[in-house]
């Protein structure tokens, strides 16, 4: 192997996560890089990686700091043809990001990528014998939990809200069952992923961007929520992309941190109602959020949904969530440093800021 071949595999670029954990790569000199990308996210992928080695001080753009692998982890071999995956074969280490991120992906779709993909990333990471996996799980492994959940726990019995959550969960078993095998894996469990907490950036609108672009569509005098009979109980976890990303760069970066599960959550969580105020206030809006039946909440959100307007039915699932998450061995792991969830209420402003000058933005998964 020479300086100038790849030694990090990275699946998910350019996806929302993926293009900020590849900025943090390069600028602790983790280059070459070699990304795995779908042809038909081609373009993004050439305009994204040029935006990324021009923002980082040191790199040298003749020397392709990133290269650009057109596969597909549905397929073997990660869709690579014999040449393309053989000049892998100088990667030690593998980040595993891609994954379908929609609450209401069909089941099919669902189960090619976040499960059978998972498979085929991990045969390759074994094919390569890389030195270190690191794969980006979910907390809603959970599902729907009734208690306070864990980094220990995995397999609980749980039912789920969602295929998402239960692929999501699948795949994470095949990394386990690896692990345990003798792969030097890290698992890493965001919860609910938002913007940036310094810009308010985001890629996708989804999750709590439903109800924040909801009320925004509304008279700011008097807007109206929804609330279910276990709000008031109910915790949401959410967590800004940059708490993410420079959480998994510092912990990958450490050889203690194989064989281990990270849950990147908010360790002081608000629950529903003060949430949707934090929301309010920083859009200085007044809300009213009747109580009602979870049935005819579902149905008053498709209808707003088959309006054309923001609403996702599959949502209101997490108004009821049962699931609370801690996260002690994150917090071991970070003690000392300067790395913690900021609360959302420090952040929201600029959450909403963004949301509201930038209304081109959907809610599409990247798939």
């Amino acid at each position: 192997m020479t300086d100038s071949d790849p030694r990090v595999l990275l699946t998910g670029f350019p996806g929302f996560l993926g293009s900020a954990l590849l900025g943090r790569l390069l600028a602790r000199g983790d280059e070459p890089v070699a990304c795995l990308v779908q042809p038909q996210y081609r373009p993004l992928a050439e305009r994204r990686a040029a935006e990324l080695i021009e923002a980082v001080d040191g790199i040298d753009a003749s020397s392709e700091p990133i290269r650009l692998y057109e596969g597909d982890i549905t397929e073997p071999e990660l869709g690579l043809d014999t040449g393309a995956f053989d000049a892998l074969e100088s990667v030690r280490e593998c980040y595993h990001l891609a994954a379908v991120y929609d609450l209401g992906i069909q089941q099919d779709l669902a189960e090619a990528v976040n499960v059978r993909g998972t498979e085929h990333v991990l045969d390759a990471a074994e094919t390569l014998d890389v030195d270190r996996f690191q794969y980006v799980s979910t907390c809603y492994v959970s599902g729907r939990y009734d208690g306070v959940f864990t980094e220990a726990h995995l397999e609980e019995g749980q039912s789920f809200n969602n295929h998402y959550e239960e692929t999501k969960y699948r795949a994470e078993v095949l990394v386990q069952e690896r692990m345990a095998e003798g792969l030097p894996a890290t698992v890493y469990r965001p919860s609910i992923v938002v913007g940036d907490s310094e810009t308010g950036e985001t890629g996708k609108y989804d999750g709590p961007y439903y109800l924040l672009r909801l009320l925004a569509a509304q008279p700011a005098a008097c807007s109206v929520g929804l609330s279910l009979p276990a709000s008031s109980r109910t915790e949401l976890n959410v967590v800004p992309r940059d708490f993410v990303v420079n959480a998994i760069a510092h912990l990958s970066a450490h050889d203690d941190a194989v064989g281990e599960v990270y849950q990147l959550c908010d360790p002081t969580p608000l629950t529903v109602p003060p949430f949707v105020d934090a929301l309010a206030d920083a859009m200085d809006h007044r809300v009213v959020s009747p109580l009602v039946p979870k049935s005819i909440a579902r149905r008053v959100l498709a209808g707003i949904e088959s309006m054309g307007l923001p609403a996702e039915p599959a949502t209101i699932d997490y108004f009821d969530h049962p699931t609370s998450y801690a996260c002690p061995n994150t917090r071991r792991a970070l003690a000392g440093t300067e790395l913690e969830c900021p609360p959302f209420g420090s952040y929201v402003e600029r959450l909403v800021e963004f949301a509201l000058e930038h209304p081109e933005i959907g809610d599409e998964a990247m798939v």
